[in-house]
């Protein structure tokens, strides 16, 4: 008779149980933040066309209106501004003006707002109280020294509420991380939980059409060093 040493075993001992289990976890671990990771990606390139896309309409605005980019609520009525300015240029692609990123997404595509705000160093003209005429605009592409490093659309602020007249900034004010985040979400993508803005990144449509991704640490660190991204570069400003 044989001992129980000897005799056969069938099925799995508590030990290689709790082992296979340990790496059924992990696989499944790596398997979610995979896709977690290819989400967070896919939403970010989509959000990179739609600005693209936004800026082939503004320019194909400008080119039927004189050379003049489309307004902000600074000069119209919201149901006028940029975002009914550039539907007829879009078609039926007007789900470009939502970024899938948005956490105000579902709001703001309800209310025909837009998740993207416009630099109002560009697309207002500044107006002084003691003046008949607005001071320099330079909303129009011919007017802007360093269209490469000019800096057209941002993402819009969670804090900015969900309706159209919520469409450009104030980056004239931006003298502090606080003032920058009020107007927008800097770290739109890749959000890991921080209070800060600084842990995701954001992309940006500058005024020779091409799209660039910064992140919110990076942002941070210019507008610490004075350096105002909302700024038309080669224009110093009264």
């Amino acid at each position: 008779m044989k001992s129980p040493l000897q005799q056969k075993r069938n099925g799995f001992t508590l030990v290689e149980l709790l082992v296979v289990i340990g790496i059924i976890l992990a696989l499944s671990s790596l398997v979610f933040f995979a896709v977690k990771k290819g989400i967070a990606m896919s939403r970010m390139a989509t959000c990179a066309s739609n600005l693209r896309n936004i800026g082939i309409a503004m320019q194909q605005f400008a080119n039927d209106n004189q050379g003049f980019y489309p307004d902000t609520t600074h000069t119209k009525p919201a149901e006028q501004a940029w975002i009914t300015q550039l539907e007829e240029y879009l078609g039926e692609n007007t789900d470009v003006f939502i970024c899938p990123a948005d956490l105000k997404a579902k709001d703001r595509e309800r209310n025909r707002a837009s998740s993207y705000i416009l630099n109002n160093l560009v697309f207002a003209a500044e107006i002084d109280a003691m003046a008949d005429e607005p001071q320099v605009n330079y909303n129009r592409p011919d007017r802007l020294p360093e269209p490469s490093k000019t800096i057209l659309v941002f993402p819009v602020s969670d804090s900015r509420s969900p309706f159209r007249g919520e469409d450009h900034t104030h980056s004239e004010m931006w003298s502090s991380w606080a003032s920058v985040t009020r107007d927008i979400a800097p770290d739109i993508h890749k959000r890991q939980g921080s209070n800060d803005n600084t842990k995701g990144c954001a992309n940006y449509l500058y005024a020779d059409g091409h799209v660039e991704n910064i992140t919110g640490n990076e942002f941070k660190q210019q507008i610490e060093q004075g350096n105002n991204l909302g700024e038309i570069p080669g224009v110093v400003r009264p």
